[in-house]
């Protein structure tokens, strides 16, 4: 009789914390939506190539409050907020704005659990938009500048011998009044322009961990000599602790390496199996600490053995290869946004779709758009077997833009600030990504937005991942360095530059609207390139473009991107709509014409 009391009171206290949740506002969603249980949000472990088993997930309601920027944490806070949505979705339960003139103000508190004593206490974020302060039981304990990549502290000094500790995160964003990499944010959304993303939009989690822990594991692979380069970095620099590193291929050790922490560690394997987009083959990696022959940290991780280069074809073309083979790289332009969640998914399953669909549709490519994706959304193109094109975020406009011409436009005098906080932004995205084998391309500028400096940064991007090609400024403006000339042209594919010397590709083009009654993100007006009445009618512009951009395969393309995965807010170009509930397309037909395109560079 006394458990079926407590099940029901556990049952009430969920219904109850469901009822005080609830999307805000009254915009399209997704099917996904639906499916979100504030006791329990996205709950899968968010670091797959460093995972430990034991941790808690912070998920769910915080308090919040929007303040003028500069005071102290308030006394009172204005409501519950869903974590991890930004405080502008709908799923956070707020649907507001916060603006350059404001900071956001999240408070929660939480118990470490009792097995978890003698042991360090890790807090990790996965990305907070844009300046993070922390605070824990009122200590200020650290800040981070980037609203991309993850962070954490080791919180331990700071925790009291109470069961409830205080967490308070302090959030200021400028969106697009700032310098900062902020992609297509804007405070006056409309085009191709979007709702700012304000605060934390990526899971906060702790975990228990031995003083000194591991905190990276780099893997790069060297198909040619069949060597897996492997560094792991410590929490600590002590060269008297040990780390070990097994690679593994369906349960069985078939190399290992010792060393300590920073060193690059070299495994052989012979014939390794070689990851691809037709056989995405993973192997796993146990790495583990150990300090005076006893393990004090170990951690899962996986990698692959596959290599991305270019060369020379027999007509003297630059062509990009994936395993020392020719492949035509085909794909959408993936911006990542959602219409509940903004750059949230609502759940796992709905950042694994996408991905899905675009393999569904015979691509073997993404170009992940001036945004950056949790370490999941990378993990599941891993497992899929897509490649990307990561891009960096832009931010402090200002340029000339000339993309039809070589060495046309200007680059922005952007401030010593600016300029540092590029680098540190985007080393932070390199380090995420640089391990899964999924990523092969590295754009760090768009379209002239906010590019400087072109050459030194297309350089310092080759020389800190030299296993990978630089795209350096897709669509212009087109300086003589990295590895790609990218041309962006719409509606159709058209090839008006071509560079002998480096991989030339048609990085964006497309773009063929239609907008669908009971999808559209507004009433104001949508936008797309041309835009058509019906899914036949796109189909068979689609199918048109993609018979033009076979021919300029043979004249020298050796990659494309059509726009767009999704539409997105006023866009109405995408594959799908943006609540992902209809397909705009007949996708038999265009996963036809897109394993032409492909197949065309192999002929």
């Amino acid at each position: 009789m006394k458990k079926a009391v407590l099940v029901c009171c556990a049952l009430a206290l969920t219904v109850c914390a469901q009822a005080q949740w609830k999307p805000a506002g009254d915009k399209i969603k997704t099917k996904w939506a639906e499916q979100i249980n504030p006791q329990n949000v996205l709950p899968e472990y968010p670091r797959p190539q460093l995972e430990r088993t034991d941790w808690v997930n912070l998920n769910g309601e915080w308090e919040y409050a929007i303040k003028p920027k500069g005071e102290v944490e308030p006394n009172s806070f204005d409501g519950n907020i869903l974590v991890p949505f930004a405080v502008e979705s709908s799923l956070s339960g707020v649907q507001k704005e916060v603006g350059e003139n404001n900071e956001l103000w999240y408070k929660r508190s939480f118990a470490v659990p009792a097995n978890w004593k003698n042991k360090d206490v890790v807090l990790n974020f996965g990305a907070v938009d844009w300046k993070a302060d922390v605070f824990v039981n009122d200590i200020l304990i650290g800040s981070h500048q980037g609203g991309f990549t993850p962070f954490s502290f080791n919180i331990t000094p700071y925790l009291t011998g109470k069961s409830n500790q205080k967490l308070v995160v302090r959030v200021w964003d400028p969106s697009d009044r700032g310098y900062q990499p902020r992609g297509k944010q804007t405070s006056n959304p409309e085009g191709i322009w979007y709702t700012p993303v304000t605060g934390i939009w990526q899971t906060v989690w702790l975990e228990p961990v031995a003083t000194n822990h591991i905190t990276s594991v780099k893997s790069i692979p060297n198909i040619d000599n069949g060597t897996m380069n492997v560094t792991v970095g410590t929490s600590q620099p002590c060269n008297t602790a040990v780390v070990e590193v097994k690679l593994l291929d369906k349960g069985q050790v078939v190399a290992s390496a010792k060393g300590v922490q920073g060193k690059e560690l070299r495994l052989a394997v012979q014939n390794p199996t070689l990851w691809d987009t037709s056989n995405p083959y993973l192997y796993d990696m146990k790495v583990s600490l150990t300090k005076d022959g006893k393990v004090v940290d170990d951690v899962k991780s996986y990698t692959a053995f596959r290599k991305i280069s270019s060369k020379r074809d027999a007509n003297g073309i630059m062509r990009m290869q994936l395993n020392n083979k020719n492949l035509f790289q085909y794909g959408p332009l993936d911006q990542g946004w959602w219409p509940d969640g903004l750059y949230t998914a609502p759940t796992d399953e709905a950042l694994l779709y996408d991905i899905v669909k675009t393999k569904d549709w015979g691509f073997n490519m993404i170009r992940k758009h001036v945004k950056v994706e949790p370490a999941r959304w990378y993990y599941h193109c891993d497992k899929e077997g897509i490649l990307v094109w990561q891009d960096m975020p832009s931010g402090d406009m200002g340029n000339q833009w000339a993309p039809h011409t070589y060495n046309g436009g200007t680059d922005k005098e952007r401030s010593s600030a600016s300029i540092a906080n590029y680098y540190q932004e985007w080393k932070e995205i390199m380090d995420l990504c640089v391990s899964h084998p999924s990523v092969v391309v590295w754009v760090p500028f768009n379209e002239a937005w906010g590019q400087f400096d072109t050459e030194k940064v297309a350089e310092w991007t080759k020389n800190y991942d030299p296993s990978r090609l630089v795209n350096p400024a897709s669509g212009g403006n087109h300086r003589a360095c990295g590895d790609i000339l990218d041309l962006h042209n719409y509606p159709g594919p058209s090839m008006f530059l071509f560079d002998p010397q480096r991989v030339t590709v048609l990085g964006e083009y497309g773009g063929i609207g239609l907008p669908l009654e009971n999808h559209l993100w507004w009433n104001k007006r949508n936008w797309g390139y041309v835009q058509f009445k019906n899914s036949d009618e796109v189909t068979a512009e689609y199918v048109k473009y993609a018979n033009e951009l076979k021919e300029l395969v043979d004249r020298g393309f050796s990659a494309a991107v059509y726009t767009q995965t999704t539409d997105v807010e006023g866009e109405v170009n995408g594959l799908m709509t943006y609540d992902r509930k209809e397909i705009k397309i007949n996708e038999a037909a265009v996963k036809k014409a897109n394993q032409a395109v492909i197949n065309q560079l192999s002929k």
